[in-house]
């Protein structure tokens, strides 16, 4: 729609388009003398004429003039310039220029009543023409390439109502910058456009679907990525290619779900797919973090085999495998076998090997590293800087942290990013400090660094330790409110924490809801679950909880039989623990020395001496038994005052090199002083006092202390807690409860 305009300005149009029309030089300078009489409806106008849209060139160099040399008409928050020249120049076909000026006006103006935005969305008819099908096309794109994914969304949604059908590549790249922007709520816009594309007949390929799969590879959900992909197969007649399957593999191997990789792998084939490189970087990738370097350097030499070589990104995960293992040695030789490959060490070879010597202490070895790499031009980058902060903040050097970070900052244009962040958030959280944490949080929210998942765990776990479990969970419902992605660790923190305050009702509603939102629990997420039942004495529903992980397609763990054998004989339920145990062994479980500990203390604990003595018999005769096991069978005879079979085993120990420790003599010396024999007792500790000196002082004390007050000894709670209390203290390792850190 083109202004009115008065007489003295229709003949000044004339004259300005004749000198733009004409084969002057200088043009622009003959222009000059007119600027005072130049009104916006002028200069739209101008922008408009039919004369001008045949040469884009010098429309383009006249709004470039225009925005200089007179800006009362062009002021700089009016779009209405601009749209009307990105009118022509569609007109003509000039659609990269188009595109090119509208990004740059997103960039330079900020969203307001009268933005760019708002004439596309809501335009104001008196003074601009509606916006048409490929103004729209072309402005979808623009905030697209600008970084404002959701204005993006917005024109397109206008479109969908004006029934204006979009274009496949305008449509896949609104999906790409949707699943791109880290929050939640775009990916559910995503599926939304998809909805629409479906709804109007647009054409899908394997990119739309990639894209898709892709943002449920990003929230976790990988049962939906992968059913995504049969969707695409069987509802829409379209073929993965190898991005899809790839995107799906390396999620699953992120996530240790190495039994799904090897189905959809086999899925891959079945289609009538390839494994290319990437599918096996994504399979060491996958086995290097759970540890199987073994399976790691097979699925290598298999590339070797089909004469794929490996690349770059093969050896610095192979490394990073090794040195997450301690193997530097072996890590710092494979940068040889790479430099046999022609393939030399980049920035991210250099740091893993120099994060893989402060790990094993060797830091005047990563200094060295850091020397190297500049010596021979590599130049140190962001995750280098973060890397030496890491280990500043592990030393507990906050102060030293607080000046290496201002040095960085003045000295070398370090920025902190979200990794700074997430590191000093662990430093301060490390020397006790959760309010330094928390002020980082808050840091990082002013500068419009968005938090990971992983920090925001971070945080989430440390409130649970210090048992502000209100103010973790309104950060976690605070976090899914505003698009972060929260995954099962995040629910799983929470559930721990329940759990230790004895909240189970509390627990279980998380874990209802993690489920309801179709967070994907792992074994670890089941293992917090399961282990805070048994440990407040649900064992049954624990059962059932065990029952709905092995439905999952998950494999219990270690930690899962042991949790629940645990569960049972703290309720004195023996039997059903030994039932529970036979029934693992029978699917592949392999009991360790701390499961058959469990199992010989229920029995212990229940004055089951002798099921427990056959049971002990057993054990030694077809495994190497540690000191705890020996302990608690002492501790066992001892209450039955069968105080000579427990010396017995203590000299049966010293035979099979294992030393005993103070639990092992305690439940003897209490056994004596319960009859009476407190010369014995003391000529017991007179003998051990070189090995538990202090423990001496202490116990003759209780010692004079019983004789003297001849009140009754409770056994089971001097002995019998020593017992429990060291097969929670060395069994720390192996966890009855999975605290997410």
């Amino acid at each position: 729609m083109a202004f009115t305009l008065k007489p003295p300005e229709s003949q000044l149009l004339k004259t300005l388009s004749s000198i733009l029309t004409s084969e002057k030089t200088h043009i622009f300078e003959s222009l000059n003398p007119y600027i005072p009489k130049i009104t916006q409806p002028l200069l739209i106008s101008l922008f408009s004429s039919p004369s001008l849209a045949k040469r884009p060139e010098t429309l383009l160099s006249l709004f470039h003039w225009a925005k200089t040399s007179t800006p009362d008409a062009f002021p700089p928050d009016s779009p209405l310039p601009l749209l009307s020249v990105v009118r022509s120049l569609i007109s003509h076909h000039k659609f990269a220029d188009a595109k090119s000026l509208l990004v740059s006006h997103i960039l330079t103006t900020s969203d307001g009543p009268l933005s760019l935005s708002s004439s596309l969305l809501h335009p104001n008819l008196h003074l601009s023409p509606p916006p048409s099908k490929a103004l729209l096309d072309l402005s979808l794109g623009a905030y697209l390439q600008a970084g404002k994914p959701h204005v993006a969304l917005q024109i397109f949604q206008k479109m969908v109502r004006l029934k204006l059908k979009p274009n496949p590549l305008t449509c896949n790249t609104l999906l790409i910058g949707l699943v791109r922007y880290p929050s939640s709520f775009s990916l559910a816009n995503a599926r939304e456009v998809f909805d629409d594309m479906v709804k109007f007949g647009v054409s899908l390929n394997a990119k739309t679907f990639n894209v898709l799969i892709n943002g449920y590879c990003l929230e976790g959900k990988l049962d939906d990525a992968v059913g995504m992909i049969e969707r695409m197969v069987s509802e829409f007649k379209v073929q993965p290619d190898n991005v899809t399957y790839n995107t799906v593999l390396k999620a699953m191997s992120k996530k240790g779900r190495l039994n799904d990789v090897k189905e959809l792998l086999l899925d891959m084939k079945r289609n009538g797919l390839v494994p290319n490189k990437d599918t096996y970087n994504n399979l060491v990738y996958g086995y290097c973090k759970l540890g199987s370097l073994k399976e790691a350097f097979q699925i290598v030499e298999v590339m070797k085999q089909t004469n794929m070589l490996p690349d770059l990104r093969t050896y610095n995960m192979l490394m990073n495998g090794l040195c997450n293992e301690g193997s530097i040695k072996e890590a710092l030789e494979l940068v040889d076998e790479m430099k046999e490959l022609k393939l030399m060490p980049d920035v991210v070879t250099y740091n893993t090997l120099i994060d893989g010597c402060f790990e094993l202490g060797m830091s005047l070895e990563a200094k060295k590293l850091m020397e190297q790499m500049e010596n021979r031009g590599v130049k140190p980058n962001q995750v280098t800087h973060n890397i030496s902060l890491k280990w500043l903040c592990k030393e507990e050097k906050m102060e030293e942290v607080k000046r290496k970070v201002k040095e960085l900052v003045e000295v070398h244009g370090f920025s902190p990013d979200r990794v700074t962040y997430h590191t000093l958030i662990k430093g301060y959280l490390k020397v006790g400090d959760l309010n330094g944490a928390l002020e980082m949080m808050r840091e990082m929210g002013q500068k419009g660094i968005k938090m990971n998942t992983i920090t925001l765990n971070t945080i989430l776990d440390a409130l649970c330790k210090e048992r502000k479990l209100d103010e973790a969970r309104n950060l976690l419902d605070s976090a899914r409110k505003r698009g972060y992605i929260v995954d099962e660790v995040s629910y799983g923190t929470l559930i721990t924490g329940y759990f230790r305050e004895e909240k189970v009702e509390k627990a279980l509603e998380m874990w209802e809801e993690m489920k309801m939102i179709k967070i994907i629990p792992t074994v670890s997420t089941f293992n917090s679950l399961i282990g805070g039942l048994c440990h407040n004495g649900k064992t049954e529903l624990a059962m059932e909880k065990f029952d709905e992980l092995a439905e999952s397609g998950l494999l219990p763990d270690d930690t899962t039989f042991n949790s629940i054998i645990l569960g049972y004989c703290k309720e004195g339920r023996v039997e059903k623990a030994f039932e529970f145990y036979n029934e693992s062994v029978r699917h592949s479980f392999k009991p360790d020395n701390y499961t058959c500990n469990i199992l010989l203390n229920g029995l212990c604990k229940e004055g089951m001496t002798e099921k427990a003595l056959n049971f002990f018999n057993s054990l030694i005769e077809e495994r190497e038994v540690d000191t705890v096991t020996y302990n608690t069978m002492i501790s066992a005879f001892c209450k039955d005052r069968k105080v000579k079979e427990a010396f017995d085993l203590i000299s049966e120990m010293k035979e099979k090199k294992l030393e005993p420790d103070r639990f092992s003599y305690n439940s003897i010396v209490t056994a004596l002083m319960e009859d009476g024999k407190l010369s014995e007792a003391e000529e017991l500790l007179e003998k051990v006092s070189g090995k538990f000196g202090s423990e001496k002082q202490s116990l003759q004390g209780e010692t004079h202390e019983k004789a003297e007050s001849k009140e009754e000894v409770n056994t089971e709670g001097i002995a019998y807690s020593d017992v429990i209390n060291e097969l929670c203290s060395r069994g720390r390792s192996k966890g009855v409860t999975v605290e997410v850190t």
